[in-house]
């Protein structure tokens, strides 16, 4: 918690240029149908707009260092995506807009958006790992865990952690990085990204078999030199509270901490939240800020408090300000704090507590995973 009297130490990064990103009307589908009505898309710049009006009511925010950092580069970009792709996003940007590959619509426009939102993650890495603040909470928009090197996939044209980690890492600003995904979907672009790296950690704990299809199973542990230096937890739909905090406990936070790493990246969704249409898990606002905490208490002793948050999904444009109010007050250890008025009803829900069928696949996963030697 930071006093009157000192400089504040956790950053909020944002940008009113992410929020001006147009998907196009596309609701909950994934592309259009003659018999889908029109309706605004699901990934829209509400719920995070109304998490920076929630920090502005509750007087967080002036608590924290409030910047607005640039766009990133195309050469920083180059880092990560081909120069084909970024190339074809350019010409659509141009045009008419268009699909950036898999379930990634745009609009003119779109591209400054996604420009700006990687430089958001850009800037927050660098904030953290030359020492100028302990940590950073970064609001993107267009999200970014989905996409690849050289496609956009599931509502994300820029890859905004590897852009990011990728850079800081070819500058020297950090070494080995821990980058942990909780959004419900599948974090398959920093997978893809750093399959083959021993020495950037990607852990993704997700919903099996929603999106995408095609990637996050347990087997799925890196290639090459990065073997065993990729960890994915498909939990079963309807995992909760018991089942997310067994998780970390047994798995994730052990895992990361046995990897060392001297900076630890969060592709933060809150998807899923129980209140989320696109994923079908239980957890409320106490529990991303739980998650966020014990996160925290792990980077104070592996890697100097080198926390980075960056905004992935979450769209119940209700409920997400709610999240994210927790997790910042949990990164801050403020005294500030908003009345969820749902996360007691949600806690109360049945099958809340971690089930038989839950423990039995987590503890299997620990066991497998203990066997193999790590980077």
């Amino acid at each position: 918690m930071e006093t009157q009297d000192s400089a504040p130490t956790t950053g909020f990064f944002w940008h009113e240029r992410c929020f001006w990103h147009d998907p196009g009307a596309i609701g909950v589908f994934s592309g259009h149908d003659e018999y889908l009505q029109p309706q605004p898309a699901s990934e829209s710049p509400e719920s995070k707009r109304r998490l920076k009006n929630l920090l502005e009511v509750s007087g967080l925010i002036d608590e924290l260092a409030v910047r607005k950092p640039s766009p990133a580069r195309r050469e920083d970009l180059e880092r990560f995506h081909t120069r084909r792709y970024l190339e074809a996003l350019e010409d659509g940007d141009a045009g008419r807009g268009g699909d950036a590959g898999d379930c990634a619509p745009y609009t003119p426009g779109s591209l400054a958006a996604a420009r700006q939102s990687a430089g958001l993650a850009v800037a927050a890495v660098e904030a953290v790992a030359t020492g100028e603040l302990e940590q950073v909470y970064a609001l993107c928009r267009p999200p970014g865990h989905h996409a690849e090197a050289d496609r956009g996939r599931g509502f994300c044209l820029l890859g905004n952690i590897p852009v990011a980690v990728t850079r800081a890492r070819a500058l020297g600003q950090v070494g080995r990085v821990a980058i942990l995904d909780w959004d419900v979907h599948h974090g398959n672009g920093q997978q893809a990204a750093f399959y083959d790296d021993p020495d950037v950690f990607t852990i993704s704990i997700h919903q099996a078999g929603n999106y995408p299809l095609d990637t996050g199973t347990f087997e799925e542990q890196g290639e090459g030199a990065g073997r065993g230096a990729c960890l994915n937890l498909p939990l079963p739909p309807g995992c909760g509270l018991g089942a997310y905090a067994h998780a970390m406990s047994e798995l994730v936070l052990p895992a990361i901490e046995a990897f060392a790493p001297e900076m630890i990246v969060v592709a933060c969704g809150y998807d899923a939240g129980a209140k989320d249409p696109l994923g079908k898990m239980l957890l409320n606002s106490t529990a991303f800020a739980s998650m966020t905490r014990r996160l925290r208490e792990l980077a104070g002793r592996c890697c100097h408090g080198r926390l980075v948050m960056i905004h992935e999904g979450g769209y119940s444009e209700g409920y997400v300000p709610f999240c994210g109010h927790a997790v910042i007050q949990a990164l801050t250890d403020s005294n500030i704090s908003v009345h969820d008025p749902q996360a007691e009803e949600i806690a109360a829900w049945a099958y809340q507590a971690l089930q038989p069928h839950q423990r039995e696949l987590i503890d299997g996963w620990r066991a497998a995973w203990s066997t193999h030697a790590r980077p």
